[in-house]
């Protein structure tokens, strides 16, 4: 792609982010909403495979009709209400349509089937844009409408979401789709706890998207898009596997990694809402993802794939790590200590 090409869709993507962030009005956020989904299809359908292709269609198509939605939702609103404010959106029925919305956009159950073929289809930088800064704009909607949301409705879509995010992700080979899956689970966490604490949901949203961009980037380096290939790339880039493998023990939540604290911090708060039950379920259908996490940790640092014949590893590469990769490699794995000033911002 060209490069001023690309500069321009790069910018899009920010301005559509800031306008949808930065809105009051309905309309604004709904243009914001637009202006990202145009500039990011040029950036899924780049490479002219026709896998990258469909899903440029797929993505357009669940992207479209979401907003349209979200559209249809504020006009309800503001036809009942007369107010076109995001805080002020009270009327069931476009809560309700609100909900499906921007579940839709970001991929929750049981609006989730779009996003590991999109992924799948996309490059791996690409599939770091859309899980992470892509779905900003619709997570600060949901914040901004969190109180007026349904608890109950939540509840049941982000159990389903880890459950689902888990269970699809088992039999995967494919590191895309099973990144995939990880996102889907990930945002069941977000959507449990977003409407007793939405300062929570925030931190735990910049928490995962630091931990993934850190994988999708190591990945991107070591040049891996499905777990074969993951089990040989240790012979080309050692270090960067062996972080790899702590990185994704944090993004499964596991002690004393930086992913465990998002998820202490939300079955605290459920605990204090007394909705101990729910902490319950979702921490042990958040065990089904964390095995898929183990399996790529596995594939990554301790075994090689089952060969009859003698099989070709990768040349070793003595090229220095991307000190960005480092960086979130570390903030990654590194920072539960500060979890004591966290507690005092939160």
């Amino acid at each position: 792609m060209n490069p001023q090409a690309k500069l321009i869709f790069i910018i899009s993507l920010l301005m559509g982010t800031s306008i949808t962030i930065s809105s009051n009005h309905w309309v604004l956020a709904w243009t914001g909403l637009e202006i990202n989904t145009l500039a990011v299809l040029p950036l899924i359908s780049k490479s002219h495979h026709p896998r990258a292709v469909e899903a440029a269609t797929k993505y357009f198509l669940v992207q479209a009709t979401a907003s349209a939605l979200v559209l249809f939702s504020s006009m309800i609103n503001a036809w009942h209400n007369g107010q076109w404010d995001i805080t002020q959106l009270t009327h069931p029925i476009a809560c309700l349509i609100m909900t499906a919305a921007i579940s839709m956009k970001l991929g929750l159950v049981p609006f989730h089937f779009w996003f590991p073929e999109v992924l799948q289809g996309s490059s791996l930088i690409t599939g770091l844009f859309l899980s992470t800064a892509m779905k900003f704009p619709p997570m600060v909607l949901l914040l901004l409408t969190s109180q007026s949301l349904n608890p109950t409705f939540l509840t049941i879509m982000a159990i389903l979401s880890v459950a689902i995010g888990g269970w699809s992700g088992l039999n995967q080979t494919q590191v895309r789709k099973i990144m995939a899956f990880s996102s889907i689970s990930h945002l069941g966490w977000m959507a449990i706890i977003i409407t007793y604490s939405p300062k929570l949901t925030l931190m735990n949203f910049y928490l995962y998207a630091m931990m993934t961009a850190a994988v999708f980037l190591t990945l991107n380096s070591m040049k891996v898009l499905k777990l074969s290939t993951l089990m040989t790339a240790w012979t080309k880039m050692p270090s960067l596997s062996a972080m790899l493998l702590l990185t994704l023990l944090s993004l499964a939540g596991l002690p004393p990694m930086t992913g465990f604290l998002p998820k202490w911090l939300i079955i605290q708060e459920l605990t204090k809402q007394e909705m101990a039950s729910a902490a319950v379920v979702i921490s042990l259908l958040s065990l089904l993802s964390l095995f898929f996490y183990l399996r790529l940790a596995y594939c990554a640092t301790i075994t090689l794939p089952p060969h009859t014949t003698n099989h070709m590893k990768q040349w070793h590469t003595n090229k220095p790590i991307n000190i960005s990769i480092a960086m979130l490699i570390t903030m990654s794995i590194m920072l539960l200590p500060i979890s004591p000033m966290i507690f005092a911002i939160i």
